[in-house]
């Protein structure tokens, strides 16, 4: 019998949803058909959370160095403590004591991966301003993966269904985004594309190059980038030997990805690949971190302070994230 894939779950920010969408996705049986979960977090919290959201499951402490072990019914966690006493977590609020708790989750979980405990990383969202508050030295996530696992770069992919988004650029300004565009860089982009699909199993894989404006320029019509920059990108990656089209419309490009077409398309700015894949399906959007030692999904959104510890929170996109873990870690070759 195959060992099952392992995945570590941290908890997220405790005062936000990250526990209830933890424990909802692994009291799901569908999860443990296809790998075992291990949830890393408070044990003390996480039995709060349940007990307010009312949900049937239970909870045993997951020793390090084992083989886990678990069910729908039973969930595993490895249980650190950061939350000594109940009463000095505010649900809904930001806070140092949150902050800490939650990059010491991922510090652990990060541990279980190196170790070779877990086979990969699903994560819950934190919080950047208790993480401030609490002065933990990152400025989200991905940043804080790289630098305990010591990767010296990691690239963001959205997958959702047979759409994959490689972002060329994501958290400037559309105006930064289009003044910073140039040849080199897009190229860089469409070989980390390249790299990133050959890592689970497509060195052939076709890859799509999103065009900037309109009809792609429609000849230079609206605008030039297209002949100056991203045709020109296309030509030098395929000289390279790189299986790339285009520039391809933006109109189309993301729908001729989700019917397979092409392997992974990428965006040129955060909203361009965002509003495709969360308009075909906001909760089923999971952002894959590549270049590390280890595979990492995530739920793509927030903590959600309005609506913790209140058993509303929607866990689809966190049973997502868990799924793809579980399907793309047997798979991943790091680079």
């Amino acid at each position: 019998m195959n060992k099952k894939t392992v995945v570590t779950v941290p908890m997220g920010d405790p005062a936000g949803i990250g526990p209830e969408i933890a424990l909802k996705s692994m009291s799901d049986p569908q999860i443990w058909d296809e790998g075992t979960p291990l949830l890393v977090g408070d044990l003390a919290v996480l039995e709060a959370v349940r007990d307010a959201v009312k949900l049937d499951v239970g909870l045993h402490a997951a020793g390090e160095g084992t083989a886990v072990s678990g069910s729908p019914t039973d969930i595993p966690v490895v249980d650190l403590g950061m939350v000594p006493l109940l009463s000095e977590l505010s649900p809904g609020r930001v806070s140092p004591l949150a902050g800490r708790a939650s990059a010491a989750y991922i510090e652990k979980a990060v541990h279980l991966c190196m170790s070779g405990t877990a086979d990969g990383m699903a994560t819950t969202p934190i919080n950047k301003e208790a993480w401030k508050a609490a002065g933990v030295p990152y400025i989200g996530h991905t940043e804080m993966l790289a630098a305990l696992s010591g990767s010296s770069h990691s690239y963001t992919m959205f997958l959702v269904d047979r759409l994959r988004i490689l972002f060329h650029s994501r958290h400037v300004s559309l105006k930064q985004a289009i003044e910073e565009l140039n040849e080199a860089d897009v190229v860089h982009s469409i070989e980390t594309a390249a790299k990133c699909l050959a890592s689970v199993g497509l060195p052939s894989g076709t890859i799509a190059l999103a065009a900037l404006n309109p009809h792609a320029s429609d000849g230079g019509l609206f605008g030039d980038e297209e002949r100056r920059i991203l045709a020109p990108a296309v030509r030098s990656a395929r000289e390279r030997g790189i299986n790339v089209v285009g520039p391809v419309p933006a109109d189309s490009v993301f729908y001729f990805g989700l019917q397979g077409k092409y392997d992974v398309v990428v965006s040129l700015y955060h909203d361009q690949g965002h509003i495709a894949s969360k308009t075909y399906d906001f909760y089923r959007t999971v952002s894959v971190t590549f270049g590390l030692p280890f595979i990492r999904t995530s739920v793509d959104h927030g903590t959600a302070f309005d609506v913790a510890w209140k058993g509303v929170a929607n866990p689809v996109s966190m049973k997502e994230a868990i799924l793809a873990c579980f399907r793309i870690a047997p798979l991943y070759r790091p680079f």
